[in-house]
Formats: structure tokens, sequence, C-alpha cells
């Protein structure tokens, strides 16, 4: 018998193991929302991460799904769900998608990287985050870490210590993170340090509402000749945002909290493609029911930043496995998430 979706929701208080700052601020908790899609035969799990400066709360993400209607009676209809997804919460209506994308796979018995046609084993390794503190603290946590791929949260006035410090403590890859922390003036200043310590790329260097810098940056390091590849992330929310920014970039960063959901981001990678540019796949922090939805993609992108439940203490499902930074993708179907035991 033909049922209809029933959408519920609870919230997801995460702990995370150690304090995390990036420029916006620190927070030792985050305060999630599980969205739960219902069919009577099948249930798809999706996550809405409450990012304050994204402008989302747990309260915001919940008043929005108080106001989605009925999803309908066909998991199938996938572009029909969500495109009667009423505006408003990016993280809310990212859950949605994810559930319903893990019911999808769920009622076809297959994980969703296989409905792409997409290789469990062509994964890029993931990065590990530190985030901001004292130089010292943070070269001793990225040495602790032991992780081989490093990103680097920047965005403080002593960011050139930091990096030197974090350089001197540990020989892994770095990634650098200034969370739009930099003026254009101060990113020129520090590309050539970063350049130096070997910086293998630099995330969001500018204000997310700064278009026209990503070109002047772009003009002023091809006349420096300097070689450190740009990504943006909090500048490109989707598929139309890459397209804007393209001429400008190196790459960009590809979360699900910021395209509303996987279908969304499917539309960014393809269209980062088109434009010759590098992806990168992240993550906010998240359990391993966001984080394992959106590594479903991973085969597709060049680089992984999904450290999202290695961040916290709590996390109630077993879904992506980390060997090192080697992710491994679960065979079940859907996201292909388990309770822990």
């Amino acid at each position: 018998m033909i049922q209809d979706m029933k959408l519920s929701w609870e919230p997801l208080t995460l702990d995370l193991k150690v304090p995390f700052r990036v420029a916006h601020g620190a927070s030792d908790r985050r305060f999630n929302v599980l969205v739960r899609l219902d069919d009577g035969s099948d249930e798809g799990l999706g996550e809405a991460a409450a990012v304050p400066y994204y402008g989302e709360s747990r309260e915001g993400i919940v008043a929005y799904l108080e106001t989605v209607g009925d999803p309908g009676d066909d998991p199938f209809d996938l572009d029909g769900v969500l495109a009667r997804r009423p505006p408003g919460s990016r993280a809310a209506r990212a859950a949605i998608d994810g559930a319903l994308h893990d019911l999808w796979g769920k009622r076809l018995g297959q994980p969703l990287h296989r409905l792409w046609g997409l290789s469990p084993a062509s994964l890029p390794s993931t990065s590990f985050t530190i985030g901001l503190d004292e130089p010292g603290a943070m070269a001793a946590r990225a040495k602790a870490s032991g992780h081989p791929i490093l990103k680097i949260k920047l965005g403080s006035e002593r960011d050139e210590e930091i990096i030197a410090a974090v350089r001197r403590a540990t020989p892994a890859i770095l990634r650098v993170d200034a969370n739009a922390g930099w003026s254009r003036e101060r990113a020129l200043r520090l590309l050539p340090l970063l350049a130096d310590c070997g910086v293998e790329l630099v995330e969001q260097p500018l204000a997310a509402d700064d278009a026209e810098g990503y070109f002047w940056l772009r003009g002023k390091m091809h006349a420096m000749k300097l070689a450190v590849p740009i990504f943006a992330d909090e500048s490109v929310k989707d598929s139309r945002d890459v397209a804007a920014l393209a001429g400008a970039l190196d790459g960009v960063v590809v979360k699900t909290m910021k395209s509303e959901g996987l279908r969304e981001a499917l539309r960014m990678i393809h269209t980062a493609r088109a434009f010759d540019l590098k992806i990168m796949l992240s993550c906010m922090v998240e359990s391993s029911v966001g984080v394992t939805a959106a590594a479903q993609l991973a085969p597709l992108c060049d680089y992984a930043d999904l450290d999202g439940p290695l961040l916290i203490r709590n996390d109630r499902w077993e879904g992506l496995r980390y060997e090192g930074a080697k992710l491994v993708l679960p065979e079940g179907p859907g996201a292909g998430l388990m309770l822990r035991p």
C-alpha cells in the first residue's frame, strides 16, 4: 500500500572533543537537528547543521520544518519533492534532501554512490582540521594529530606565527582556511609566506560578498607569479555562484549545508568541472548522518575535508569510516548508516 511520507525531527546535540574556533567565533557544542522521512516501509535520515555564521540556529531550523507540508507519497520523485520545499533555512532544506536520498537508496536497495555510478575505491584522502588557537597550541595539536593532511584555520592577527609554528611542528600537507577573515591587502601579504611554507591551497581568503576581490586578487597573484591555489567556500553556495566566480578561482568547496542538499551539490560539482575547477568536498561540524551522505559524492571530487565525525565525542551512528586519512564508504543501502550498538 502506498503511504504518504511522514516528516519528523528531533534535536541532535554534538559534543566536541576540543573547543572549535574559527574566524567567526568558538564553540564546544553544536546544536544540530536530525530529520526523519518515513514512508511506512523504510526511513531516511538527514541532518541540519546549525551554524551561526550562516544565520542558522536549531530554533530557526525547527521553525522552518514546521512549515513544510506533505512531502507526498513517491520517494522516487526526488526533484518534485525537493521543489515543494518552501524557501528558508538552507540547513533544514539540506536535511530533507539527505533524508529523501537515503530513503530513495533504501527503497532501491543500493548505496547512493552506486546509484550515481561511482566507485567507492576512488575517494580522495581527507584533511583534519586544526581550529584557531595560540600558535604554540595549534602547532602542538597539529603534531599530536598524526594526520598526514591538515587544514589550518586562520583569520587572526597572529596568522604568520601560526603557520610558521605549524610548519615547524609537522611535515604534513597543509591547507589553510581563512573563513573570510582577511582583507584583500592582508591576503596578498600572507600568500607569499604560505607559498614558502608549501601550503597546498587557501580556502576563502576574502569576505563572502567580495566577488570583485577575487578577480583583483587573481590579477595581483599573476603579476607576482604566486601559484597558491585559491578555493572559495562561503562565496559559493550553489551552482550559479560557481559560474559567477569561475574566472577568479582555482577551485570551489562543496558542502551540502550550503547547497541545500546532495541534489544541488551534484550540480555544483558538474558546473565546476565545466569551468575546469578543482573541487573540495567538505562539511560543517556534523555527525556521521550528514557527513556520510555528503561522502557519497566524494568519488567525483579532488580533495576531501570530511572530518566532522572525528571532531565529536558522541556520534550515534556508524557510516563513513576512517583508516588514517583514507575514507571508506559503507556498502549499505542509501547512505549506509547504522546505529552504534
